[in-house]
């Protein structure tokens, strides 16, 4: 199977170094506020929910926020995996290209598309991020261009069930978009090398659930982050033009 291509540090762009180091601080922020009130972010979404049930969606409505067209709920179903659960997070169609139609899956004005999910431990942390069949979330299939193209619309703008919740999954779209770029494409990837059944089928096969995994820490990633940081101001000083540009070559 191929292998996931998270970018090196060295071909982020500073934009996206820049906005992964913002979004940093804003997690912080909303794990800042909840810790003061002995709160975590799994704990918000199901206050109030009433027993946890594996499969059913917390909250039981989703979250939807029309002016984004962003979307996402939580729940359990991995027994193979060490986690409590994990957010699905999508896109509605008002917040995707124009001019795309799925192959499979809601079309039109009903399109939705999966952006990642996020698993959670039983603290409230994040550990892993994950892809997924079209199948398990019976999204509007579409190409990882696309899908990616869209990701930096993801936005729940209000405070319903938590604003530090909501806050927080923008930030964490924003801070591993490298890594939530290359799972889509690691999707498609993995969907067109499946030999012996056609598109459709390979949508639909329930022996193909998740099609690829990255584990993440906050922490070790704004470690990673502030050091390229440092070292690019440094080199903007001391590096020879040649070398700048032969490193931008090899990405």
């Amino acid at each position: 199977m191929t292998q996931i291509q998270v970018p090196a540090l060295e071909c982020i762009d500073d934009g996206q170094l820049l906005g992964s180091l913002e979004a940093i601080e804003d997690i912080r922020e909303c794990y800042r506020v909840l810790k003061k009130g002995g709160l975590n972010i799994v704990g918000e979404v199901l206050k109030g929910q009433g027993a946890f049930y594996e499969m059913d969606h917390y909250p039981s409505e989703d979250v939807f926020d029309r002016e984004t067209a962003s979307q996402y709920y939580y729940h359990a179903h991995r027994d193979n995996h060490p986690e409590h659960g994990h957010f699905h997070l999508f896109l509605r169609a008002e917040a995707l290209p124009d001019g795309f139609e799925p192959v499979l899956g809601p079309k039109g004005e009903s399109r939705v598309a999966h952006l990642v999910a996020v698993s959670m431990d039983a603290w409230g942390y994040p550990t892993d991020l994950f892809a997924v069949n079209r199948w398990v979330t019976d999204e509007s299939w579409l190409p990882a261009a696309v899908v990616i193209s869209a990701l930096d619309r993801f936005d729940i703008d209000h405070a319903y069930p938590s604003l530090p919740v909501n806050r927080w999954l923008g930030a964490m779209v924003r801070c591993f978009t490298p890594q939530i770029e290359a799972l889509i494409r690691h999707r498609d990837a993995v969907v067109s090398q499946r030999s012996g059944q056609n598109l459709e089928q390979v949508l639909e096969d329930r022996s193909l659930e998740i099609t690829g995994s990255i584990p993440i820490n906050v922490e070790v990633w704004a470690a990673r982050l502030e050091a390229e940081q440092s070292r690019r101001q440094n080199a903007g000083v001391r590096a020879p033009v040649a070398g700048y540009l032969r490193q931008i070559a090899e990405c």
